[in-house]
């Protein structure tokens, strides 16, 4: 996959992209990033690339120019190498919702293009005319796209096939599809490693117990109760079996003890 970033501080990458899972996807050649430098794209002396927003309001917007010939200068160099041009994304606290079935999504592609909002906003005809999709990773305020375009790449850089050493992990964790242990789309079971006992702190016994059975019960169990204690709008018009709606009545007389 390739994929390029632009921004207004192409400096604030060289961390994220030096670590983790990104540094190996990277290594392993499955994943090249290019970080651009979104003042490349200007013509004037000042290379500016934000200005006042029309109808008068606090802040500065970023320009449109700039960020359209960014993403058509990218396209067509990737299109001239005979890659796809790129599925072009807006970074903005005024996207849909980043979710793991969007980050499934965007790791089928060939190629990425991130743009970092920055300051007050984009200009609108950015989001409009020349992204293909635009995100947000939360309902919160960001200074700038540049955490939001770490994130999103690090949660799609773990899909990539052979960008994680056990595959399977990726289908075990929070908000992923029905694995074995029937988890369908809830947060994770609970995990624990040696020791056995820490300060009083020991392990439940069925992980210990070797009963393959009775430890995947126990999974599912653990992991529709941290779903509903943290995040019950995950279960709002989730398709429950019959042990799981007992288990969610269990739940609920319990906290009413």
């Amino acid at each position: 996959m390739q994929v390029d970033i632009v921004t207004i501080f192409p400096r604030f990458f060289e961390g994220p992209l030096e670590h983790g899972i990104l540094r190996r996807a990277q290594e392993a050649g499955l994943l090249k990033i290019e970080v651009q430098d979104l003042r490349e794209f200007t013509d004037d002396r000042h290379r500016t690339v934000d200005d006042r927003p029309f109808g008068g309001d606090e802040g500065m917007v970023l320009k449109p120019e700039p960020l359209f010939l960014a993403a058509e200068r990218l396209r067509e160099k990737r299109t001239g190498q005979g890659s796809p041009p790129g599925r072009v994304v807006l970074l903005s606290a005024q996207g849909r919702l980043f979710r793991e079935s969007i980050a499934a999504d965007l790791a089928r592609e060939e190629s990425l293009i991130l743009l970092c909002g920055r300051y007050e906003g984009v200009d609108e005809r950015v989001a409009q005319s020349l992204a293909d999709d635009e995100i947000s990773i939360g309902d919160f305020v960001l200074s700038g796209g540049e955490l939001a375009a770490a994130v999103v790449l690090d949660a799609v850089a773990r899909l990539l096939p052979g960008a994680l050493g056990n595959a399977a992990s990726a289908v075990r964790e929070s908000f992923t599809a029905p694995d074995r242990n029937g988890a369908p789309g809830f947060l994770d079971w609970p995990h624990y490693t040696r020791p056995a006992k820490f300060r009083e702190m020991a392990v439940p016994d069925v992980l210990l117990s070797g009963d393959h059975k009775r430890i995947a019960e126990w999974r599912q169990r653990k992991a529709l109760e941290k779903t509903w204690m943290n995040r019950p709008d995950l279960l709002a018009g989730a398709s429950l079996s019959a042990q799981q709606l007992e288990w969610l009545a269990e739940f609920k007389e319990e906290e009413k003890r």
